[in-house]
């Protein structure tokens, strides 16, 4: 009997440690080890690009600095491209809009904060008003579902988080296709309503049921 209690015991061990562990968010709280609709977006935490001030360039980003706000995360695939720049550029331009809205914009790639700078300093994006990230070691593109883990780089992936930490859309584009700054207000807006919203709703038309 006690050799079978102690086997049993054995057993569950081996389970427990087998099992995975999901990772904290920065409440404490447990989290899903990767990004999902309607649950809290994976915490981050990351250096990169805040200013062009000569000492101030660089500054650390978490998702907790959003909390009360509405939160605009994308990911663009590399430093010094083609494309990339077109959707960082109209980001930037777009940013009061984005305000007025209670919402904050960030950009990530897996570059280094140095490629970042220098790819700003060269004059490509124009005058960023955003932070732009390094997730240099990769795990923030993994654990949102968008790292090429071949290539080593991120898909167009952009992921709208509500004030309260939760994500509420997401969308991934091949590397070669750029998004659209007014549909991202749109869902944006239409997310806002608190309403069923139907295809192709846009600000100032009725939702359904209202």
């Amino acid at each position: 009997m006690m050799r079978r209690s102690l086997m049993t015991l054995i057993l569950v061990a081996i389970v427990a440690l087998a099992a995975p562990v999901a990772p904290f968010a920065e409440s404490g709280k447990m989290q899903p080890a990767a990004a999902k609709v309607g649950q809290q977006a994976p915490a981050f935490s990351l250096e990169g690009v805040v200013g062009t001030e000569k000492g101030k360039e660089f500054g650390n980003v978490r998702l907790g600095d959003y909390r009360g706000k509405w939160l605009i995360l994308f990911f663009y695939p590399a430093d010094f491209t083609f494309v990339c720049p077109t959707e960082i550029k109209g980001f930037s331009e777009a940013l009061d809009r984005f305000k007025e809205l209670n919402a904050a914009v960030v950009a990530a790639s897996t570059d280094s904060k140095w490629s970042h700078l220098a790819w700003i300093k060269r004059g490509d994006l124009g005058t960023l008003r955003y932070p732009l990230l390094s997730d240099f070691n990769k795990e923030t593109a993994r654990r949102y579902g968008i790292l090429d883990e071949e290539s080593g780089v991120a898909l167009r992936g952009l992921f709208i988080i509500d004030p309260d930490g939760v994500l509420q859309y997401q969308v991934v584009h091949n590397q070669d296709v750029g998004r659209s700054v007014d549909e991202t207000l749109r869902v944006l807006q239409a997310l806002q309503t608190g309403s069923l919203c139907p295809l192709g709703w846009k600000p100032g038309e009725k939702t359904i049921g209202k």
